[in-house]
């Protein structure tokens, strides 16, 4: 028979301590979905700045025609269309937006589609390096097609 002893329980309670704030941001990761084409390098490397930023990432493969047609189905205009698209909170994520401004788009939850980046600017994340970016718009895409900067990315100096 193991009795519990006044240190044991002390060194116990301590270890539970240590380890709740690791198993916190485990929980806490934002889940998000990735479609994208399977032969597409630029898709592949922002779904990995989005694992190495803390998200929770799954992928799915999917092409051409029925990749657009998922695109309009979720309310993206077809002038925000860009390569991949992720699906976050009840919210669409087109294109290659930055993780701090998908973190935000959760944080403020406006009444809106989601967020993107239209086509595949240079030096936006998974688009070639952020030192050598042109500049980008993230928009706010809102449920009637209306669209309005979320935030604006100067081009690299």
């Amino acid at each position: 028979m193991t009795r519990m002893t006044r240190r044991s329980l002390f060194l116990g309670a301590a270890a539970l301590a240590a380890t709740a704030p690791i198993a916190g941001l485990a929980q806490g990761a934002p889940a998000i979905h990735v479609l994208k084409d399977p032969n597409c390098g630029c898709c592949e490397a922002w779904v990995r700045i989005l694992d190495a930023e803390g998200f929770d990432v799954t992928t799915e493969n999917s092409l051409g025609t029925l990749l657009m047609q998922h695109k309009i189905d979720s309310g993206i205009p077809p002038e925000m269309i860009s390569c991949h698209t992720a699906e976050i909170g009840g919210y669409f994520v087109e294109g290659h937006v930055p993780p701090a401004d998908i973190r935000r788009l959760l944080a403020e939850r406006p009444d809106a589609v989601g967020l993107a980046v239209p086509g595949m600017p240079y030096g936006s994340p998974g688009m070639g390096p952020e030192d050598a970016r042109e500049a980008f718009d993230v928009f706010l895409i809102r449920h009637d097609g209306s669209t309005e900067v979320f935030t604006h990315y100067d081009a690299a100096a």
